[in-house]
């Protein structure tokens, strides 16, 4: 049974400081909704493209002690949160609940408890008000995070697109042809890159989240000095269903010889060693994703790509990514750094430009927790 705040939610009268702009409404003004793992998110988004508001409510300091997400704290969090959430982004976007459009969720992939906090709310809004509900891939919402740069021309001058996507649960290369439409080139056989980093960061006594920190370690040390492994080297075929070796990752190596030789030389636990073993970890694990891209570039033959998800926010693999695009006479898109990790605009983004362009977007009954992007 659903937690009675979230019915109660969707019954809560409109404030007097949101009825002055009722008559202020756009079209195509979508309400997004994230609560897909530990980040309680809502936004609006005109159009698919034009960002009115973005309130993400970070649970990093509840899950800090235990060095990871745990997902019933997590879902309870979003239950206390997601209220105040929604109503701080349509006051941001100067709305009231008759301006909206429609209503975007996220229904998968991600913790169980979680989405389903964000779809049943979601779905009591909807009825409530007599909006539209669409319902939306969370890794979808990611790769297309870089229309929310408003210094992109359209969503069609991007593609044909290769998305490198690296988020803590998700590491994946795939090509957009059309938004709605995703072919998997690529993925992890074990961790994400983001798992990898926490992971790593864990073993050289670092705090949570791992990517942060480690990217703090590592400057001022030097990338080269540790010699790890950038995993699945060479070519060859059939490693994951229909998915090339060429184009997949695996990071179970890099972190098993980081805690070997944490193990083996105690002495790199000291401040200005711990450098070094940062940088290099850092640099293999970005490596590997670059082998990876740099192949995919070439196998498709596609003269751009975007690099998406929370571990792009790294300035170390910005830099990487922009010599790579240098190198092989490519354009690259980044993502504006708040719309890297877990948001709503991206979601509420997604829906607009889909129903903008009279794609029927899935109307959930349910959540779904391995929900793919697309299918090998």
């Amino acid at each position: 049974m659903i937690p009675g705040t979230i019915w109660l939610f969707a019954e809560r009268r409109v404030t007097d400081e949101t009825k002055r702009y009722s008559d202020m409404r756009r079209p195509m003004q979508f309400l997004g909704i994230e609560t897909s793992c530990d980040e309680t998110a809502a936004a609006v988004v005109a159009d698919g493209r034009t960002v009115r508001s973005s309130v993400v409510s970070s649970q990093i300091d509840q899950h800090r002690p235990f060095g990871g997400v745990v997902p019933e704290i997590a879902s309870r969090a979003h239950v206390d949160l997601l209220p105040d959430v929604v109503e701080a982004a349509l006051l941001q976007a100067g709305l009231s609940w008759d301006g909206l459009d429609g209503i975007a969720v996220t229904y998968g992939p991600g913790l169980a408890s979680s989405l389903q906090i964000g779809l049943r709310a979601a779905q009591a809004l909807a009825l409530r008000l007599g909006k539209p509900l669409h319902g939306v891939n969370h890794l979808a919402g990611h790769c297309y995070s870089i229309l929310l740069d408003p210094a992109v021309a359209s969503p069609e001058s991007v593609l044909p697109l290769i998305v490198l996507l690296v988020t803590g649960g998700h590491t994946m290369l795939v090509r957009v042809d059309a938004w709605g439409t995703y072919r998997l080139l690529g993925q992890t056989l074990d961790d994400a890159v983001g798992e990898a980093l926490d992971k790593g960061a864990t073993l050289m006594g670092l705090g949570y989240p791992g990517g942060p920190e480690i990217e703090k370690a590592a400057r001022g040390g030097d990338p080269a000095r540790h010699d790890f492994p950038r995993g699945l080297r060479g070519g060859g075929a059939g490693w994951y269903g229909a998915l090339p070796r060429a184009c997949c990752f695996s990071f179970s190596g890099l972190k098993t010889a980081l805690r070997y030789m944490c193990q083996q030389h105690p002495e790199y636990a000291a401040e200005q060693e711990r450098k070094h073993l940062a940088a290099s970890y850092q640099e293999a694990a970005f490596d590997a994703l670059l082998d990876r891209l740099e192949r995919a570039l070439a196998q498709e033959a596609v003269p751009q790509f975007a690099c998406v998800g929370g571990v792009a926010r790294n300035e170390r693999l910005r830099a990487k990514l922009d010599a790579l695009a240098t190198r092989c006479g490519v354009r690259w898109y980044t993502v504006p750094p708040a719309y890297c990790t877990d948001n709503a605009a991206m979601i509420a983004g997604l829906a607009g430009h889909l129903a903008g362009q009279g794609v029927q977007n899935p109307l959930p009954d349910d959540v779904q927790p391995n929900l793919p992007l697309c299918r090998t």
